[in-house]
């Protein structure tokens, strides 16, 4: 009988559909992870005491579990499996967030870095897993395009993240704002400590029940295992091959970029947006909640984006798609920039838009015809999310600043994303004319 041609969620004639929802619902639980800790730069800020460049260090132990996981991750992917990759990172995921309990009970932020840290280190193994596991679900002609289809389920968990974030965090924070607060005396201070930090927790460990309870759905549930049948590790070997490839090599560039500029954007719309609603005559915490339902708006245009761009995808080059997309993202942060009233924070949320479907796009590019060598190189893409580590504490520090250039700092701060968004279109050109 001849043998069935791969498709969209075929391979080797064998359906990928529920092997397919399972890996994409990860894609939600990460995304959850990443939105519901952009808007904590702000909390922890205020909970502690603390400038804006100190509260970034959310990000900085956020992304750097990234960074220090990646390749670990893929050594342990090829020695044993994609799935077992995924379970790892499920359950590193898990812990982290259960460790916001005992930080609470110290009540000392560098215990919240550690809890970060430790959960990001399993979304690490989720995303060197997942993302390259989903590539190998079905034809290589329709890999990308099957990729943003997945892609197009992480920003619903962003969306849920932001609202968690903005309903039962900020919202129920103490409401004295950083002001008022740096006038409490210490027994004071530390009982508003306590009081907001068991509000910030509690999310945390409802999504460590969830996560603990979908490792034991894909532990018990059948996964393809075609896309595993090299565990030879030759970590170097493969490095010098891969990195030898310009397309890859300039991917893991574009990467770095595009992902400090989408937590740029995305982490600090909170203090773009405040100072524009406090000097409209809101009080600071009505402005920050409000300034989280722009981020809310942004992640829906995202995913709207995302969906359409999927489509688009069918008939127009990744890398046209790229040039064009980033450069419309370049004219926006452009406003964002010069704006100094809601005109700004509507360029900010419409820059969301734009990077809908860069992260996807990149990651497909970069890894098209690696096969086996796919492991790793989704390692290089991923230790490349550094970039959500690096940059936005630059950015902080700019900001905290206040005023440069007889503007608000936080507007010249978005010179940053500008940047990035140079080096995402640069790369998108040089793929269309390759």
């Amino acid at each position: 009988m001849e043998k069935q041609k791969d498709g969209l969620l075929r391979s080797n004639g064998v359906s990928m559909l529920l092997p397919f929802i399972l890996v994409t619902s990860c894609f939600a639980l990460w995304g959850f992870a990443n939105d519901i800790t952009n808007p904590m730069v702000k909390a922890f800020s205020k909970i502690f005491r603390m400038s804006v460049t100190d509260g970034a260090l959310v990000q900085v132990a956020f992304y750097g579990g990234y960074f220090a996981m990646a390749f670990p991750a893929a050594i342990f992917i090829r020695r044993f499996s994609y799935k077992a990759g995924v379970l790892m990172g499920l359950g590193l995921y898990a812990f982290g967030a259960f460790l916001f309990w005992p930080a609470k009970e110290i009540g000392i932020y560098g215990f919240f870095l550690m809890a970060y840290f430790i959960l990001t280190c399993g979304l690490s193994f989720l995303e060197t897993s997942c993302n390259p596991y989903i590539l190998s679900m079905g034809s290589e002609a329709t890999a990308t395009r099957r990729l943003n289809m997945a892609q197009c389920f992480n920003p619903c968990g962003s969306i849920l993240g932001m609202f968690v974030a903005m309903n039962f965090i900020q919202a129920r924070l103490d409401p004295r704002d950083s002001a008022a607060r740096a006038l409490l005396d210490e027994a004071e201070f530390e009982a508003v400590k306590q009081s907001d930090l068991m509000v910030l927790v509690t999310p945390y460990l409802i999504i460590a029940a969830v996560i603990a309870l979908m490792f034991v759905t894909i532990y018990f549930s059948r996964m393809p295992k075609n896309a595993d049948q090299s565990h030879d590790i030759n970590f170097m070997p493969t490095l010098k091959r891969i990195f030898s490839l310009p397309y890859y090599r300039e991917g893991v560039l574009a990467q770095f970029f595009y992902v400090g500029a989408q937590i740029m954007c995305w982490t600090f719309i909170i203090q773009y947006g405040t100072r524009v609603f406090m000097a409209e005559g809101m009080a600071e915490q009505e402005a920050e909640v409000l300034s989280q339902q722009y981020n809310i708006y942004a992640m829906l245009f995202f995913i709207i984006s995302r969906f359409i761009c999927t489509y688009l995808m069918k008939w127009l080059n990744p890398g046209l798609m790229l040039l064009i997309f980033g450069s419309i993202a370049m004219v926006l942060v452009a406003g964002v920039i010069g704006f100094e009233n809601r005109l700004g924070v509507y360029c900010l949320v419409g820059v969301s838009g734009c990077m809908s479907l860069m992260f996807p796009t990149i990651y497909g590019i970069a890894l098209e015809g690696l096969g086996d060598d796919a492991k790793f190189g989704a390692a290089g893409l991923i230790m490349a999310i550094l970039g959500g580590s690096v940059l936005p504490p630059l950015q902080a520090m700019i900001i905290d600043q206040g005023t440069l250039l007889g503007m608000p700092a936080v507007n010249v701060s978005f010179i940053l994303p500008f940047i990035c968004f140079i080096v995402v279109a640069s790369y998108g050109y040089r793929m269309w004319k390759a």
